[in-house]
């Protein structure tokens, strides 16, 4: 990043996408000046990086114009307008599913048998693009909110919406018939600027990579070295240090944080003990 040139960062204005945009921007070392929900846009201390805060489905449209440099936003709404950007990194929070749902009642049963019907959604061209793909091709019904009282009040015979528990369709009486696409947040940036993010980019990576990692310490009869170092999902070797008795070693390394529940009886089955997991804040590779 440049001394003298500030970095524009378009962030959503509120939501979970908000929220997870300033939680890794805080994590990456780019803390937010005091801000609320008035405030347009915010500086960034510690860098030469300021956000502004703007709905989410605009992002994509300012990145693509340059009138940012560059934008964090779910990877659905850069689909959606069909923006000329580059996703430089998908960023592990808001991650949710493109569904198609019918009424409980429906006699529609698969996404094939969508062919036809009427279908309401807020994202009419990725759903009308992502059927096509499939070979079903239905009457789009755009609608802007509310999405899952349209097949109540005769608008469409299903629809087409963003599912993250499946709470919301179970609520109002919806079954899926599938996922389109799956979705999260995303940093974009135009074809023009994307060179000169690295900086910016090396920093959110470092947390992204950081929060699906965990760092495994443990003392470990030196003669079981081999048979643990084969069962570590560890890039590379392992750290390996000699322990005042002779026959222990202290090992240190870096594991993906789902497989550590998995690992850990085994690592005790080879004689492992005070083992010690922690988070990680910064990977870098």
């Amino acid at each position: 990043m440049s001394a003298t040139k500030r970095l524009t960062v378009a962030i959503p204005a509120k939501g979970r996408l908000q929220v997870g945009s300033i939680g890794l921007l805080e994590a990456a070392g780019f803390q937010p000046e005091t801000y609320s929900e008035r405030n347009l846009s915010v500086r960034c201390s510690g860098a030469p990086v300021d956000a502004l805060l703007v709905r989410a489905a605009d992002i994509p449209e300012y990145v693509q114009d340059g009138a940012v440099d560059c934008g964090i936003t779910g990877a659905d709404l850069v689909l959606e307008r069909d923006a000329d950007v580059v996703e430089m990194l998908r960023l592990g929070f808001g991650s949710c599913s493109l569904q198609a749902a019918v009424p409980e009642e429906s006699a529609i049963t698969a996404l094939e048998e969508l062919d036809g019907h009427h279908v309401a959604t807020v994202f009419p061209r990725l759903t009308r693009r992502l059927l096509a793909e499939r070979n079903v091709f239905v009457h789009i019904c755009e609608v802007s909110g509310s999405v899952e009282i349209a097949p109540r009040i005769g608008l469409a015979d299903g629809i087409v919406d963003l599912v993250s528990s499946g709470g919301t369709l179970r609520t109002n009486g919806l079954r899926s018939l599938g996922t389109l696409i799956e979705s999260e947040a995303v940093l974009v940036a135009s074809k023009g600027t994307a060179g000169a993010l690295n900086g910016l980019v090396t920093a959110l990576r470092s947390v992204v990579d950081a929060r699906t990692s965990r760092y495994l310490m443990f003392n470990l009869p030196a003669d079981a070295l081999d048979r643990v170092v084969e069962i570590l999902p560890t890039p590379g070797s392992p750290s390996v240090v000699p322990l005042r008795s002779s026959e222990h070693v202290a090992v240190h390394a870096l594991v993906p944080a789902a497989e550590v529940w998995e690992l850990l009886p085994k690592l005790q089955s080879l004689g492992a003990s005070a083992i010690l997991v922690n988070p990680v804040e910064r990977v870098l590779s």
